[in-house]
């Protein structure tokens, strides 16, 4: 309840307290287990020991589904071609996000496998064949020994440990190895990771994002404007923020092909294919929001968008795609506030600075 009060030639609008502001119309609820919000996906992790490194499987043995949109100059993905809307596949049954640059598709592979001796897959005369999309990260540079990286055993692994409970964030599967701010080559680097995210409506819609983060770039918190990992001064200890870098020219080609951040975004709602593609492109708004510079040459920027069908009401798919952005901005700097650090990367938690 509002009433307006004229001051010279201005009205200003007057709130009323005796209404709480949380009262006022449909108030959304947060939910914490990020992508497995949604029904019917589950959520693997396999990491590597030898070296920061690993694969993050995400499981819908019902069928999801799903689209994509690549926005990066660089990326390298697996059954891409399948999800273009006038294309006959129109669910997929696992999505692989992995690191170890193209040697890291492989681990596609495994969650295939997984899956058919689990007789699901799309069905053909023969067999069951399981559709499995995926994108990779480089992090081939990261704790030496680049011969180590995901592999087929690796995809079955997070295949297996995949939950619908909660996920666990930072430094895991494919964000073991994941660094960001590399504008000034990898001595000034951070360290990111795995981060995820969920809204659900009292309607009972429910939009989600998990998001691995390895830009080029650096992490801005889009709440306020401050950038909280990135790209740092030459002493290390404070953040240099790349948007002054690039406005002062100081900005150097470093990381040439070597980062990229992939995500998928998912809603139990029920979208065709080609609406499932426009919520993967209005989702990148969230990189957008959380990434500076994003989309550039260097990076292999890529979201998949799944959408389950488990909840049947008409909510637009401009409300979906909105909140897909949201939540994939909330996932992406808790990509960077769940990291720790590894030799030669701090992360967020480690800088002692001012912004």
């Amino acid at each position: 309840m509002t009433k307006l009060k004229r001051t010279g030639t201005l009205f200003v609008l007057v709130a009323l307290l005796t209404v709480p502001i949380t009262m006022i119309g449909t108030q959304p609820e947060s939910v914490g287990h990020g992508l497995t919000a949604v029904e019917g996906v589950r959520v693997g992790h396999h990491t590597l020991v030898e070296r920061p490194t690993g694969c993050t499987v995400v499981i819908t043995e019902a069928g999801a589904v799903t689209g994509v949109d690549v926005r990066g100059g660089a990326p390298g993905t697996r059954e891409i071609a399948l999800l273009n809307p006038v294309n006959t596949i129109q669910k997929v049954h696992g999505i692989v996000l992995s690191g170890g640059s193209a040697f890291g598709l492989d681990a596609a592979t495994g969650v295939v496998r997984y899956l058919e001796e689990r007789g699901i897959g799309f069905q053909t005369r023969n067999a069951h064949i399981p559709i499995v999309p995926a994108a990779i990260l480089m992090d081939l540079g990261v704790g030496g020994a680049p011969e180590i990286r995901p592999t087929a055993e690796c995809g079955y692994r997070a295949a297996m440990t995949a939950t619908s409970g909660v996920i666990e964030e930072g430094n895991v599967g494919a964000g073991a190895g994941a660094t960001i701010g590399k504008f000034r080559g990898s001595e000034r680097a951070m360290k990111a990771g795995i981060g995820t995210a969920s809204i659900k409506l009292q309607s009972g819609l429910t939009v989600a994002a998990l998001v691995v983060v390895n830009a080029v770039g650096d992490i801005i918190n889009p709440a306020t404007g401050r950038v909280i990992a990135g790209v740092r001064t030459e002493n290390g200890l404070e953040l240099a923020d790349a948007r002054v870098l690039l406005r002062t020219g100081e900005v150097t080609d470093a990381s040439t092909g070597e980062n990229t951040t992939i995500g998928i975004v998912a809603t139990n709602a029920i979208l065709t294919k080609t609406q499932a593609t426009k919520m993967a492109q209005m989702a990148h708004d969230g990189y957008a929001r959380a990434i500076v510079p994003v989309h550039t040459p260097f990076d292999g920027d890529t979201i998949f968008a799944m959408a389950t069908g488990n909840h049947d009401s008409a909510i637009s798919l401009t409300t979906i795609g909105a909140l897909a952005a949201d939540v994939m901005a909330k996932a992406i700097v808790r990509a960077a506030t769940q990291a720790t650090g590894v030799a030669g990367y701090p992360a967020a938690r480690d800088l002692n600075s001012t912004h």
